[in-house]
């Protein structure tokens, strides 16, 4: 990684965690705090990091960065609500090429799941297909709310890893 100012880090890195650019502000805060040398951290350091910035923030933080990911497979209209990295990982799973029925089911689902847990489901989609989504779904609108909260929290930091790994390789 190249040596950045902290403008730059946050124009690099600002939306890894979705439309919640607090964390990587914070994360630049604390390297800077702790005298480290940006320049030699790895993608998996790097993501530890952003991590434990995340993980270590009031639930109300966490919940605020939850709520700021889009649903899957949204349409048309609110496709254009996604984040550049949101619309393309969609995208690469297949999302933006739902059948009608797939379309409906994806729908039915988020809201509720929205309606139960408070937060839209989130999953790293990178590397999955539509069918695979929709299990993990079904999967998990049966978990208990801490159960899918945690999942949820995980999800996050795994869609963040990819993301600095994206970032890191370019």
């Amino acid at each position: 990684m190249r040596c950045l100012d902290k403008e730059s880090f946050l124009a690099e890195f600002g939306a890894v965690y979705e439309r919640s650019p607090w964390v990587t502000s914070t994360v630049f805060d604390q390297a800077m705090e702790d005298g480290l040398d940006m320049t030699t951290l790895d993608a998996d350091s790097l993501a530890a990091r952003f991590q434990s910035v995340f993980m270590n923030a009031s639930t109300d933080r966490q919940m605020d960065v939850l709520r700021a990911h889009p649903a899957l497979a949204c349409g048309v209209a609110e496709h254009k609500l996604l984040t550049d990295d949101s619309r393309s990982e969609q995208a690469g799973a297949g999302l933006d090429q739902c059948s009608e029925t797939e379309f409906v089911l994806f729908q039915e689902m988020n809201a509720m799941y929205f309606g139960k847990y408070g937060f839209p489901f989130i999953i790293a989609v990178k590397g999955r297909n539509r069918q695979e989504i929709l299990t993990a779904f079904r999967e998990r609108l049966a978990n208990p709310f801490n159960t899918e909260l945690s999942t949820a929290l995980s999800q996050v930091c795994q869609i963040a890893r990819f993301r600095i790994g994206d970032i890191l390789d370019d």
